[in-house]
């Protein structure tokens, strides 16, 4: 036994393969697709009003307050126990989703929803925590294409089911509770790690792979701030004066996040990157959290066939295959990436026009599935442009901040043309407000 605990504690397999079992079931949930024709039918009987401006704005609100603080907790408590609080709260909100009637009940569930997303960064950065630095390219294809698979199978099977099989969105949501549930016990398998990215540190830089000849350190440097002092060099500090002053330990470590964020942004080819990134981050969310009311509003689902689940695992698909051909097009990105921009997201705003004004719910999934594809191998190209030049770290941060900024754009968005107690807008008109964020990503 004391060989096999000491097999699990030095293999980067043991954990890869749980993280990934708990990545396949937390996104093995076939019953999204169908969210709307649930909450609007007979289980519910919610209004299409009630759930587009009382309900789904309570999920955009609680992310954003509790993006920052989780972000800061996930890397403190080393991962783990935040993935336990993920699971915690899927099972949480689909019991209410079950069992709970109302639109307050509903509103809550939209806030243990918003747990689950805000804690979702623990699940990319625990991985990392746990195996060494030449695993990581390995680990990162495995966990990020099991979630993709996860979710085409999900849809899949929830489009099957409700057209062949004629089994009702209850018990497609009863199956997703299961899933969910799997997920959590996988997370209680996961080694406990024994560093993080910024506050449980190693006193030993590691050498990451880049890509090409790029090499970077787990230092926090910036490779267009060569000049700078890494944080954590000089004489390693002793365990002693950490637990000493621990509250010293945090401010000196959120002081050299502000720094590494400054020091980043201070470049202009990063700066444009992530303004794109925030901006169309923002629309795509808005849409992608709002497109099933759409659809509902085109063919209303009491009285069409609903084909969501099979429009979602064709979005899927298609979105992989051009974040995949990214890696095999021979394009020099640095001079043709802003041409790229341009013109795909000029085609996501062409996208966003279309469905605005159809009537046809087929050109409206067909806008859909290009909508989603073009955005996808635009922030595919953004990622890289922007993990070239930095650290593990450092790109962990932006990443995290790039993606606040773009959530903070979104509660605005949803605030005045969403929220009741704003314009409480239709959602056809909604998608106009959408439509002028990314052609705002365009022009930037």
């Amino acid at each position: 036994m004391d060989w096999w605990k000491g097999v699990i504690g030095r293999s980067w397999i043991y954990p890869t393969l749980i993280i990934c079992t708990n990545g396949f079931f937390s996104t093995m949930r076939p019953s999204e697709p169908f969210l709307i024709p649930y909450l609007t039918g007979p289980d519910k009987n919610l209004t299409i009003e009630e759930v587009t401006n009382q309900i789904f704005p309570v999920w955009t609100y609680s992310y954003l307050a509790l993006l920052v603080p989780v972000f800061l907790i996930t890397d403190y408590v080393r991962y783990k126990p935040v993935l336990l609080l993920q699971g915690i709260s899927f099972i949480i909100t689909w019991l209410l989703l079950l069992f709970a009637h109302g639109v307050a009940a509903m509103q809550v569930v939209e806030f243990f929803y918003g747990m689950v997303t805000a804690t979702e960064v623990a699940y990319y950065a625990y991985i990392y925590s746990v195996v060494s630095t030449e695993h990581y390219q390995r680990v990162t294809s495995y966990c990020r294409s099991i979630t993709l698979a996860a979710a085409t199978v999900a849809a899949v099977l929830g489009q099957l089911l409700v057209s062949l099989a004629d089994v009702s969105y209850f018990h497609l949501n009863a199956i997703t509770l299961a899933s969910v549930s799997l997920a959590f016990l996988c997370s209680f398998l996961l080694p406990m790690p024994q560093k993080s990215m910024f506050f449980h540190r190693k006193g030993v830089s590691e050498t990451l792979p880049g890509p090409d000849k790029v090499v970077a350190t787990v230092d926090l440097s910036c490779q267009e701030d060569q000049g700078s002092a890494p944080a954590g060099r000089g004489p390693t500090p002793e365990p002693q004066a950490d637990h000493a002053k621990p509250q010293n330990h945090m401010l000196r470590v959120l002081v050299q996040l502000g720094k590494d964020l400054r020091d980043c942004y201070s470049s202009r080819k990063l700066l444009y990157w992530s303004l794109w990134w925030a901006l169309a981050t923002a629309g795509f969310n808005q849409i992608v959290n709002y497109i099933q009311v759409l659809w509902d509003f085109k063919a209303p689902s009491h009285s069409s066939a609903v084909y969501n689940g099979a429009v979602e695992a064709i979005a899927t698909f298609l979105g992989s295959a051009t974040s995949m051909a990214v890696g095999y097009v021979k394009v020099n990105w640095d001079l043709s990436g802003e041409l790229a921009l341009g013109i795909f997201s000029a085609m996501d705003a062409g996208t966003l026009f279309l469905m605005h004004f159809t009537d046809n719910i087929w050109a409206c999934y067909a806008g859909y599935l290009a909508f989603k594809a073009c955005y996808m191998l635009l922030i595919t190209i953004a990622t890289f442009q922007i993990a070239v030049n930095l650290s593990m770290e450092r790109y962990a941060l932006m990443f995290g901040f790039n993606n606040f900024v773009a959530l903070v754009i979104q509660t605005i968005i949803t605030v005045v043309v969403v929220d009741s107690r704003g314009l409480g807008l239709d959602i056809s008109t909604q998608l106009q407000a959408s439509y002028r964020t990314k052609s705002s990503s365009q022009t930037s």
